[in-house]
């Protein structure tokens, strides 16, 4: 079969369909060969990742074939189980998370569902996965092991909302029945579209900040915040800024360094969150090894990695928001177009308070009165 083109921000050149696929394959294959990662490679011929992928399917010979994956998403989640340890990646524009464990536990109302796996902690937003891709590379050098198969999710725009990769543990045999299974038999390919402009936040004048401000005084769960942003019309980075000095501390970026830094030398167990608008990714434990390299903070813990580009970081806060278990704290970071970055918690269940240990890991960053 051959691909249709696939379009994105840049026109494709103007030659016939196969031909277009045939040089954007060439030019991705070029740019893989020179050590750039998928995102990169993609974005260095001007296409977003998934737009890259949807170039390679069903393409023959010993290059890079991806093969179209059809939904329900939370039927192909939840058949993962049989398959045993896998590794879930989720990442944004500065942050990769990495976890290992169990695919359990996979639950769905509507377009929301859940993994609640005991490693595999996740919040799924099916109404921002677009497309999905069984992917298969070839060795980067003659003599070397190809690269594990994985399963690859994009939004409408060609992003990556979540990856799956097999493990050492994996049991091949499920692991390719679920491929199989779910792989989509429909001819042509997934379109992506042009990234639409994001809107900027209302003005802080439209905003009525003591009517909010008594809305989150008045919070019992942390879930209810979200709620509570989009009932004021307030972006989340704005609203902490309009809370400063009452629910909100502003901290320098390196706070979430410290933080790393500060839970590894303690043994404090924490909660690591990285999203973007299709998934969350949470771990909840420890962490070990914190390694800072060039421009990047990692975490290079069996089991979990987190990787966030520090020079991308333009804010971060300490935030406050009460609960029915007493206050729970955050550390929040953005990047400089103000999109939520991380998030680190204590380490805590429902209905319990929040640790100690984490109030007093934190304390040192609240700014003094």
């Amino acid at each position: 079969m051959t691909p249709s083109p696939v379009t994105d921000t840049f026109p494709l050149p103007p030659v016939d369909d196969g031909a277009a696929a045939a040089l954007l394959r060439a030019r991705f294959a070029e740019a893989r060969a020179g050590g750039l990662r998928h995102k990169d490679a993609a974005e260095s011929i001007g296409l977003r990742e998934g737009a890259a992928l949807a170039a390679h399917l069903g393409t023959p010979g010993a290059g890079l074939r991806t093969v179209r994956l059809r939904g329900p998403w939370i039927d192909l989640l939840r058949h993962l189980e049989p398959c045993g340890p896998l590794m879930a990646l989720t990442r944004n524009g500065a942050a990769v998370h990495e976890k290992t464990g169990v695919y359990r536990a996979l639950s769905a109302h509507g377009a929301v569902g859940l993994a609640l796996g005991e490693e595999i902690d996740l919040r799924l937003f099916f109404s921002h996965w677009h497309a999905g891709f069984a992917v298969y590379e070839p060795p980067a050098a003659p003599g070397e092991p190809a690269p594990l198969p994985s399963l690859q999710f994009f939004d409408a725009e060609g992003v990556a909302v979540h990856k799956i990769h097999p493990r050492p543990g994996t049991d091949a045999t499920a692991w390719r029945a679920v491929a199989e299974d779910f792989a989509d038999t429909r001819p042509g390919a997934p379109h992506f579209a042009a990234p639409a402009p994001a809107p900027g936040p209302r003005p802080d004048e439209a905003i009525d900040v003591a009517a909010f401000a008594d809305g989150w005084a008045a919070l019992r769960d942390t879930h209810a915040f979200f709620g509570l942003l989009k009932q004021h019309g307030v972006d989340r980075q704005q609203g902490l800024r309009l809370m400063e000095g009452r629910f909100t501390r502003r901290l320098p970026t390196s706070a979430l360094r410290r933080v790393l830094q500060a839970a590894a030398s303690d043994g404090t167990p924490i909660m690591v969150f990285v999203g973007n608008p299709g998934c969350i990714q949470i771990h909840t434990g420890p962490v070990h090894r914190v390694e800072p390299l060039g421009p990047w903070i990692n975490v290079l813990d069996p089991g979990f990695n987190l990787h966030v580009r520090e020079d991308t970081l333009a804010a971060a806060w300490l935030v406050e928001k009460p609960t029915d278990d007493g206050t729970v704290t955050a550390l929040e970071v953005f990047d400089a177009q103000a999109r939520l970055v991380v998030q680190c918690f204590g380490a805590r269940k429902p209905g319990r308070p929040e640790d100690d240990a984490w109030r007093a890991l934190v304390a040192p960053l609240r700014p003094a009165r």
